[in-house]
């Protein structure tokens, strides 16, 4: 019989500030739960025009079965702004795959896509840098109908192709279009970087970061949260982990 073993894996979402990364977050829903009813999906399906940047981080945990397997997926969005990324260490170790997001009508988000991968390598510090799965993603690809988009996607899927063939995938966060494919790609490569056996190294990871980040030195560099907005995903506790 196929293990049935749940398995914990850590996705990380970087990008600049505005490119999308809470709303795409958003679009991709939980799993009800009896502390999280079924209603809840449509909830956190929900687009906000008004964009309100992140404080610190946020997470949401997802439920997913692949190839018979179930594991849970932890995905956490750190803040873009500079002043944010001395978070950097706290967040990024431990993470089995990494999504690298910009809005294709700013030229600047893909650009920066280069500083977003080295900061986290370099934080991160995995064990094999040259393999690790990252996850590419265009987003806005709406706006104006596509008319306001100045990188294109040739540019984009060249540049992945030049980091070791990284899969890259155009999304509209507003309209949902291409995230639920996304994901299940993301989570795809975090499966194939998380062996079973390193299950409980993976929960030993997770409740030392949970620790590390309520720490008074951690929660003192993160700025008073706005209304709204935490370190753990609205309907979330450290008993769900």
């Amino acid at each position: 019989m196929a293990s049935r073993r749940r398995m914990l894996l850590k996705v990380i979402i970087l990008g600049d500030s505005g490119v999308g990364k809470t709303s795409l977050m958003n679009q991709y829903p939980p799993n009800p739960t009896p502390q999280i009813p079924s209603f809840k999906l449509y909830v956190n399906r929900k687009f906000s025009n008004q964009y309100k940047a992140t404080i610190g981080a946020d997470f949401l945990t997802k439920e997913v079965q692949f190839e018979d397997r179930l594991f849970t997926m932890q995905i956490w969005d750190t803040a873009g702004q500079e002043r944010f990324q001395s978070l950097g260490v706290a967040f990024y170790r431990g993470a089995d795959c990494c999504v690298l997001v910009y809005d294709v009508n700013v030229t600047k988000s893909f650009e920066n896509l280069n500083n977003w991968r080295e900061e986290f390598l370099i934080q991160a510090s995995p064990s094999d840098p040259e393999n690790f799965p990252f996850v590419v993603l265009g987003n806005k690809i709406d706006i104006d109908g596509g008319n306001s988009r100045v990188v294109s996607e040739k540019k984009a899927r060249a540049w992945c192709a030049s980091k070791g063939n990284i899969p890259y995938f155009e999304t509209s966060a507003k309209e949902g279009f291409n995230v639920e494919a996304a994901f299940q790609c993301i989570a795809k490569n975090a499966l194939k970087n998380e062996p079973e056996e390193e299950f409980n190294e993976s929960l030993r990871r997770l409740r030392k970061l949970i620790n590390d980040v309520n720490e008074p030195e951690s929660t003192e560099a993160i700025a008073a949260p706005q209304t709204g907005v935490s370190l753990g995903h609205s309907g979330y506790s450290k008993r769900n982990i």
